[in-house]
């Protein structure tokens, strides 16, 4: 048994390293340990993929689906649109912001709760001529805060609740025996972050305007096709072959109409007028090369390049998007999408070398210019989130009324008792779905399938730490010193603990690595497992020291110029507020 435990804890140092590391996604890596502990015999064969069943997979595919469906309905988007035309003092926008994010991220995704309130954000800092740095940072903390007041609000509350089940043979936690507690911890770190956190942020000041900030007009040049040019019936795609140089056409106008370009294989004639994006380097080669000569015009810039037809829109990188590790040339953006790449912005900056051939990462600003009717659902599918030109729809009454009467149904159905969270929230995504207010396809694509992969893979490798006897191993170290110390450092120190990890991990990954850990201490120790699953279940979700720790953090990074140093100036006070409210409130809820 000793040698299946030595075997387990190198697994799972190695699952560490490599999730700090980043090199490939957590989902492939957590997969490939379960895979590695199932050929070595320590997770049975038969046993091995029980994990996908996992209520807590199938409850985080559920709350997804519902995320979704409401956002689809208008409901909150019509309070966003309400919140996006304030104008007021500093202090009353950051506290509208926080509160609203973390309300609605008690009931939804946090992801998803995020992405509805950075337009609004970005808007706002805009208008009011302030930095986004100083928005964004509160928006996704808020976002994370309020995960940790019901069942629903973060996948790591859900597997703790469903944990106590299993292994602690105990009735889950239900629907709000989060509250008393986290409702305490959340409202602690709004009153930091408004009162004071937000000016521990560096202002990352600099451009706020999409032509400023990637700067076009420099890059923008009109040529026209020549009398008698070899272009001349020349295919668009011709022309991107014509030179190695990251040559983008963006425009192109004959007998003085605009017209659309997306199609590779437009013939062009002569006296067309072409609007091209190139550095100075590039266009002097591209003109050599092809014979095309330089328009007399007037300084071209973001106007030039959208009409009723044509957007240009800034869009965040998520974390899990396709575009991840890849290069608009790779990706063979504007012909496989239609759509074109004009610049990459990342932490506040913009990427000037052959933008074209950067490869993406979560976080990157991209500026994008396509088809306004087709490029919303691009962007979805690319994993790409708008940060300003997001429609906003108009909730109509019937539908929002249906749909929170579902929403609601469910979670009475939940907190009574009366069915288990997987199949109530289930047969409301599937009532969803039904009435229409979320498509089979958005469906599917509203699931985020890496966590899911990641908790199906990672249940049975923490099944593999408790049946071992590892988690007793270390369990046994921890009580072995508790013993000779008051309760409440215990709790602490299993709270920071888990906090760390999951500054570096992700938080359901945390949240199923420490949890039969804190059963084995509250076993040695004698006492109530609640309070320690409880303080894992605070700990897993609050990572407010680094960038990757969670998604939220991820997705505000690029967008508010933040370096990787300057989550822990806020953050690393708000986890020792969390921890000091935290404990006391545990204990007092949940008594050892």
């Amino acid at each position: 048994m000793m040698a299946e435990q030595y075997l387990v804890f190198a697994t799972l140092l190695v699952v560490l390293a490599l999730f700090i590391r980043s090199r490939w996604r957590y989902d492939i890596v957590a997969l490939s340990a379960l895979l590695f502990l199932t050929v070595i015999g320590i997770v049975p064969a038969d046993e091995a993929f029980r994990g996908f069943s996992h209520p807590a997979v199938i409850t985080v595919a559920a709350v997804l689906i519902l995320s979704r469906a409401l956002m689809n309905t208008g409901l909150v988007d019509s309070v966003v649109r309400l919140m996006s035309r304030a104008n007021r003092h500093l202090l009353a926008q950051l506290a509208t912001l926080v509160i609203a994010v973390t309300v609605c991220s008690a009931f939804m995704n946090n992801i998803g709760a995020l992405a509805l309130f950075m337009p609004v954000a970005i808007r706002m800092a805009r208008r009011s001529n302030r930095s986004q740095s100083i928005f964004l940072m509160p928006l996704a903390f808020g976002s994370l805060l309020g995960g940790l007041m019901t069942q629903i609000g973060t996948p790591p509350n859900i597997i703790i609740s469903l944990y106590r089940v299993e292994t602690a043979a105990a009735e889950p936690f239900r629907m709000f025996d989060f509250a008393p507690v986290g409702a305490g911890v959340a409202l602690a770190g709004i009153i930091f972050i408004i009162a004071a956190g937000w000016r521990l942020i560096p202002c990352r000041t600099g451009q706020i305007s999409q032509e400023d900030l990637f700067e076009i007009d420099k890059y923008l040049t009109e040529v026209y096709v020549p009398q008698g040019s070899k272009y001349s019936g020349k295919q668009l795609l011709d022309l991107g072959r014509a030179t190695e140089g990251d040559i983008v056409v963006v425009g192109h106008v004959r007998n003085k109409q605009k017209l659309p370009f997306f199609s590779p294989y437009r013939f062009f004639q002569e006296g067309d007028k072409i609007i091209i994006k190139a550095t100075p380097e590039d266009l002097r080669e591209f003109l050599d090369v092809t014979g095309l000569e330089l328009a007399d015009s007037k300084t071209l810039g973001a106007e030039d390049l959208s009409s009723d037809e044509i957007s240009i829109v800034e869009a965040v990188v998520t974390a899990n998007s396709s575009l991840e590790g890849q290069t608009a040339l790779s990706l063979n953006l504007r012909s496989a999408y239609g759509i074109n790449l004009l610049g990459i912005s990342r932490q506040g900056a913009r990427i000037k070398a052959r933008p074209a051939r950067t490869r993406f990462r979560a976080g990157d600003v991209l500026l994008l210019q396509g088809r306004t009717a087709v490029l919303q659902e691009v962007m979805s599918s690319l994993g790409l989130l708008p940060l300003l030109e997001r429609g906003l729809r108009f909730g109509q009454p019937r539908k929002v009324i249906l749909s929170m009467a579902i929403f609601i149904s469910a979670i009475a159905l939940t907190a009574l008792g009366y069915l288990p969270i997987q199949v109530a929230f289930m047969i409301a995504a599937v009532a969803m779905l039904l009435a229409g207010f979320v498509k089979l396809r958005e469906m599917y694509s509203s699931i985020d399938w890496p966590i899911i992969v990641l908790l199906g893979a990672m249940i049975p490798v923490s099944q593999a730490l408790e049946v071992t006897g590892g988690a007793e191993t270390i369990g046994s170290a921890v009580y072995s010193l508790a013993g000779e110390v008051a309760p409440w450092f215990t709790l602490a120190v299993l709270m920071i603990i888990t906090m760390l990890l999951s500054n570096v991990v992700n938080n359901a990954a945390a949240a199923l690595l420490m949890a039969p850990i804190a059963l084995s201490i509250a076993a040695g120790l004698g006492v109530s497992a609640d309070p320690l699953l409880m303080v894992v279940a605070v700990g897993a979700s609050c990572a407010f020291l680094t960038p990757i720790g969670h998604q939220s953090n991820t997705l505000v990074m690029g967008p508010g110029g933040y370096h990787f140093g300057d989550y822990w100036r806020m953050g690393l006070p708000l986890t020792i507020i969390i921890v000091l409210v935290g404990i006391p409130l545990i204990m007092l809820v949940w008594p050892l």
